[in-house]
């Protein structure tokens, strides 16, 4: 039995998310007769431990803040934690908290973009999923559209955008929109999931407001191309040196694009598995493009260098046939746990394999020489005397 801490919530707009997926992984971890212990970071960014975390009717109550004000917030002693996560609690009554391997249920900002893995990194404990720099990669969309080019992987066009820019004058970074993509468009922030803040336009005043608000929750702004006669795909993997694939799916959507309406809210939410006329598993797409859609998925897992899980999104054109790639998730939400099931491996299973992929890693890193014995303090002296005597 391993005491496993599940960290989620964070400061960001996907924290409701968070607590859902976090709820899961609890029960399926304790389910396979681990100790898992709920580290839930508040919205103020305070770290909470507590059994009457792992309940999510404890976030649906009305008093839940003030039940949180009430609870003692642990820190992290980064002296302690070596090998380890150690986690204590001051006052009259103190507690201390120790977990031998870290499953982060994080999404968005301060969780899924490299932050919380580098906090891992430093204190040397094994933990589930991407690394630094596969998770901040792929949570800027700018930066995963530049490593599919690079990758050689299709697209759909593209134009950056910076806050500075747009303050700096509006009307040019329209006109150099309007020159580099035709309409209509798709305005997404840079860094942000679960289609918060996306907007599909068709005029410059429609592109302007949805940059306005896109800009709220970032400071970055990507404008693309849009794929109109649209079917959303989904590819999930998991691995290390060898990933493989699941069954494709294609999520249904009622707007003009798959919003945050049709992920987690209409019919229980098709991001969730629990929408299942939204759902199709597998795809409904030709055993052609169903094998180049699984093999690019796993072509960008190695290049990124991704480890554990992800989860990638294509854009498939109905009229052509054609596909490109979209986003990369790294902790996706509920881990996809659905559509792994329609693949053949269970929530246990799969909750069990993170761990042993996990484990694999963070062996692998465990056998690596991190220092390096030299004399180049000595010459540094040397050379600082050298300059004072000049």
């Amino acid at each position: 039995m391993k005491k496993i801490g599940i960290f989620f919530g964070s400061r960001t707009p996907e924290h409701d998310v968070s607590i859902i997926t976090a709820q899961m992984i609890i029960s399926g971890l304790r389910d396979l007769g681990h100790e898992a212990i709920p580290i839930y970071i508040g919205k103020n960014g305070r770290w909470y431990i507590g059994k009457q975390l792992d309940s999510v009717m404890f976030f649906r109550e009305k008093n839940k803040e003030e039940k949180l004000s009430q609870m003692k917030s642990y820190h992290l002693d980064m002296e302690a934690s070596t090998d380890k996560m150690v986690f204590f609690r001051d006052g009259i009554m103190p507690g201390k908290i120790e977990i031998d391997l870290a499953f982060p249920a994080l999404h968005g900002t301060n969780g899924e973009d490299g932050t919380v893995q580098g906090v891992f990194e430093l204190v040397n404990v094994p933990y589930v999923g991407c690394g630094v720099a596969s998770s901040a990669v792929a949570m800027d969309k700018i930066l995963t559209k530049i490593f599919f080019q690079g990758l050689g992987v299709p697209a759909v066009d593209f134009v950056p955008l910076d806050k500075q820019r747009w303050d700096e004058s509006p009307d040019k970074a329209v006109a150099l929109i309007e020159n580099k993509l035709t309409w209509p468009m798709i305005v997404k922030p840079a860094r942000l999931g679960s289609s918060i803040g996306i907007a599909k336009v068709r005029t410059k005043k429609e592109l302007e407001l949805a940059i306005e608000v896109a800009l709220h929750y970032d400071d970055k702004v990507l404008v693309e191309k849009c794929v109109e006669n649209l079917m959303d795909v989904t590819c999930a993997v998991i691995g290390n040196n060898e990933p493989r694939a699941s069954l494709l799916q294609e999520s249904l959507f009622r707007d003009e694009l798959f919003s945050y309406q049709d992920k987690y809210l209409n019919d229980g939410g098709a991001q969730t598995g629990r929408a299942e006329k939204d759902i199709i598993i597998p795809a409904r797409l030709d055993e052609k493009t169903t094998k180049g859609i699984q093999e690019m998925s796993v072509k960008i897992f190695k290049a990124l260098d991704c480890s554990g899980i992800a989860r990638f999104d294509f854009l498939y054109d109905k009229d052509d046939g054609s596909f490109y790639a979209n986003e990369i998730n790294t902790l996706p939400g509920t881990l996809y746990s659905h559509l792994w099931e329609k693949s053949g491996l269970s929530l246990k299973e799969l909750l069990a394999e993170l761990i042993r992929l996990a484990e694999e890693r963070h062996e692998v890193k465990r056998k690596l020489i991190l220092n390096f014995d030299s004399d180049i303090l000595n010459y540094a002296e040397s050379a600082k005397l050298k300059l004072k005597a000049r």
